[in-house]
């Protein structure tokens, strides 16, 4: 693949403190976004009502959540359930409210759906209010998980090269899911367990796209072991750009499909991951690298990165 693409010989070393700049500004507006304006947790995070219904036959979701939209019950999730003739409605409702409103709420919300019932029945097999007290500690468990994972990322990539690769890894990985967070809480947008999942998702594609760096820059050291590390890293990254501007440009296109007619459901999921995929390649090429040749002039009696 490498091969049918014409070899580049950019200094991207020689860009390291203007794309730093360009991080820093980034990671700067995501910090005032978050002290600003907070997080915006959706149903998963912030409790809510919980309504679980069922039909004598599957309803058509799309007609039940355009049933629902006439309500204006705000932020809502539905979930197929049982085979599909059961639904989960979930909606984002004010704790202190709850009490007054769910009994009411969930009358309306039978109503509204009687068209997509086809005039039968339709059934409420369960209603409650979940606290937030149960998001919280979904926030917490999320944020474990992303700290799990770049402790066990830390690990491996000091084990596989030296400890100098695994910091300047990590703190690209960092750099992702702040700006993905930050982008999201800049416009607004709910965080989710869908949104976890697309934050989880950018970090394994981040520490992919840094490895194939990492591990090119091991095999360029090799054969040009009188060269400075500036010059091994950029061979590296001209390298496997081609590769990297391949893979990206084809992830980057069924993103944008996703985000443009994937519908209301999948727009936060496609945008996080868009934005992270975009923040990945970048700082693969002008975080991760950079970081490993700035540690090294620091403590230039490193070690060989041969394992």
């Amino acid at each position: 693949m490498e091969s049918s693409v014409k070899r580049t010989h950019i200094d991207f070393v020689g860009f390291r403190y203007v794309a730093f700049a360009l991080s820093i500004a980034t990671l700067l507006i995501s910090l005032v976004s978050f002290v600003l304006q907070g997080f915006n947790f959706g149903i998963d995070f912030a409790g809510g009502l919980a309504v679980q219904l069922r039909f004598q036959q599957p309803p058509d979701l799309v007609q039940v959540r355009g049933q629902l939209a006439n309500l204006h019950l705000g932020d809502l999730v539905i979930q197929e359930m049982g085979g599909g003739n059961e639904i989960l409605i979930r909606v984002k409702q004010k704790e202190e409210a709850a009490a007054g409103q769910s009994v009411g709420m969930v009358r309306h919300i039978v109503e509204a759906l009687k068209p997509a019932a086809n005039g039968q029945e339709i059934e409420v097999r369960s209603s409650e209010y979940v606290g937030p007290q149960v998001g919280r500690e979904l926030v917490q468990q999320a944020l474990l998980a992303i700290l799990y994972s770049w402790i066990g990322i830390l690990a491996y990539v000091s084990w596989r090269f030296e400890l100098r690769f695994a910091l300047g890894a990590v703190l690209a990985l960092i750099h992702d899911v702040l700006v993905a967070i930050g982008i999201l809480t800049l416009f607004q947008r709910e965080i989710t367990m869908v949104v976890l999942a697309a934050l989880l998702t950018i970090i394994g594609y981040s520490i992919n796209d840094t490895i194939v760096v990492f591990d090119r820059i091991r095999e360029e050291q090799k054969r040009l072991k009188q060269q400075p590390m500036a010059v091994i890293i950029n061979e590296a990254i001209n390298a496997t750009l081609s590769r990297t501007m391949i893979t990206v440009l084809t992830v980057v296109i069924a993103l944008v499909a996703l985000l443009l007619f994937g519908g209301s459901v999948l727009f936060d999921f496609s945008m996080t991951l868009l934005v992270g995929i975009i923040s990945g390649t970048f700082s693969s090429v002008y975080v991760a690298a950079p970081l490993v040749l700035v540690m090294e002039r620091k403590n230039p009696t490193a070690a060989s990165v041969d394992p």
